[in-house]
């Protein structure tokens, strides 16, 4: 059964390949909607994966800031989950 990424009534990522670390579901980028992200300037370190960039989500006009997150040269102990995006703050990730 595919992992889902739902905000706002609206699916924002769905795949049977996700990369699950700390807990979270990190999606290939060609299984999310990439029209519902919009690149935010927004960064954070994580000592063992490196630095993250961060997306806004927009459904409907509603904007969810710094929603989700992606490392684009993540440290080599995190090396599977480079490019792959994950989600948080009101995004439903799970079964559906």
């Amino acid at each position: 059964m595919p992992i889902t990424a739902r905000w706002n009534g609206a699916v924002i990522a769905s795949s049977e390949n996700t990369v699950v670390i700390e807990g979270n579901h990190y999606f290939p980028p060609d299984d999310v909607e990439a029209g519902l992200l919009v690149p935010s300037d927004h960064t954070s370190h994580c000592p063992w994966k490196g630095d993250a960039h961060y997306y806004s989500i927009n459904v409907g006009g509603e904007v969810n800031e710094n929603a989700a997150w992606y490392y684009a040269e993540p440290k080599n102990k995190a090396a599977e989950i480079k490019d792959r995006i994950a989600f948080w703050n009101g995004v439903e990730v799970g079964e559906r």
